[in-house]
């Protein structure tokens, strides 16, 4: 290809800032960031937003490159063969490249009452609608978070510590994804903080009220305020545009993070599902896959062969209130190992990775290329494994590459 590349990425998240800093290592290509927000959303501060001790917003100057153009708009549908980008608000964007990390968000819940009287708080809107409901509740107000992953745990520590009476319903494991011993360290910090862990078969929610929530085996907690942490889901906006996707509706891509329907398209992120085997949504993921996605067309331009995806989880990092945490430690398979990092040197480990995130971004805009991709020894290997395990419909191993 010969001129000026033009480059479209959809979604202003982790991914996608990453992505877009990412291309400008190229003169001659032009980046266009579109994103509904005029502020970068800093996710994984959302429940401390919450609970009122951050805004969990980075202005966009202090995390993007300077050539990369800012389009604070919503694109509404992606037309493949025409190769452009149509705006809720401002008329249609032409590309040569669509980078596509639209993220993710929350999953609309079927539980009846939940729509109308909890709250969600995957989205900095959600989490500023939250915010005044809680300080209109009395100190002494029950308050029901439901769902017990790190998001739940997280919001049910943050306002447990602030005096409020917290539930937590796990509607199952809490924490599914810790190990034993994590777990304990958790419940541990929990119980310490007040908060009434509700786990176990019959904890799941089957109803919300303006003030209660309805368990399946029966019980009704009082709740003046309900907050849904249960399930995340991702735009519809690939499947709208008529572009395969895997049942949650994630951009199917191959290995290098490919679209299977078009080479101009590529996805990072919460929103990709590269050989319909996503990896767990989260941040730690979502930069590599940016700086990935980013990589695969910068290939492309240069006239050689993208590598695939070679990277493998290794943790979950999880703060309980200000003074504690957890990190948890994974094998290359994403599961749990008896190793974890707790207490208050846990709580400096989560503080310290929030505080290095747009760190890494503004050093990539500042130097594109400067992230990097590491291999992990194994890495590819397992992927592979995991792979065949996932194209025979059963399950992968979770010890040692053979």
């Amino acid at each position: 290809m010969t001129g000026n590349t033009r480059v479209v990425v959809i979604g202003g998240g982790y991914a996608g800032v990453m992505a877009a800093n990412r291309l400008t290592r190229r003169d001659d290509v032009t980046v266009t960031l579109v994103n509904p927000r005029s502020d970068f959303v800093h996710r994984v501060r959302l429940h401390q937003l919450v609970g009122g001790s951050d805004d969990a917003v980075v202005a966009y100057r202090d995390v993007l490159a300077e050539r990369v153009r800012l389009v604070v708009d919503t694109a509404t549908r992606i037309d493949a063969a025409g190769r452009s980008v149509t705006l809720a608000a401002d008329g249609t964007l032409d590309y040569d490249y669509l980078v596509y990390a639209a993220g993710s968000g929350s999953a609309e819940p079927t539980v009846p009452g939940a729509a109308e009287f909890a709250y969600p708080i995957s989205t900095l809107e959600e989490a500023r609608r939250l915010r005044p409901a809680l300080e209109a509740a009395a100190a002494t107000a029950p308050v029901t978070v439901v769902g017990a992953g790190p998001t739940g745990i997280e919001t049910a520590a943050e306002l447990a510590e602030q005096g409020r009476r917290v539930t937590l319903a796990c509607g199952g494991v809490l924490g599914p994804y810790l190990h034993t011993r994590g777990r304990r360290s958790v419940a541990k910090r929990l119980a310490a903080l007040g908060v009434t862990v509700l786990d176990g078969s019959g904890t799941e929610v089957t109803a919300v009220t303006r003030d209660t929530v309805r368990l399946a085996d029966g019980r009704e907690l009082p709740s003046e305020v309900t907050v849904w942490t249960a399930g995340f889901g991702v735009p519809d906006l690939a499947a709208r545009s008529g572009l395969s996707t895997d049942g949650v509706g994630r951009l199917l891509t191959d290995e290098t993070l490919t679209s299977v329907d078009d080479p101009r398209i590529v996805a990072a992120g919460d929103s990709a599902a590269p050989s319909g085997l996503p990896l767990r949504m989260s941040c730690l993921n979502a930069m590599p896959l940016g700086a990935r996605a980013a990589d695969t067309v910068l290939g492309r331009l240069a006239g050689e062969q993208p590598d695939g995806i070679h990277q493998s989880f290794y943790a979950q990092c999880v703060s309980l209130g200000r003074g504690a945490g957890i990190y948890q430690f994974a094998n290359r398979s994403d599961v749990a190992v008896w190793l974890h990092i707790d207490d208050s040197l846990g709580a400096k480990v989560k503080e310290l990775i929030c505080k290095s995130i747009p760190k890494h971004l503004s050093d990539e805009a500042h130097k594109p290329g400067s992230f990097g991709l590491h291999r992990i020894p194994g890495g590819a290997a397992k992927r592979r494994q995991l792979l065949r395990a996932h194209r025979a419909g059963t399950p992968a191993p979770a010890g040692k590459v053979v």
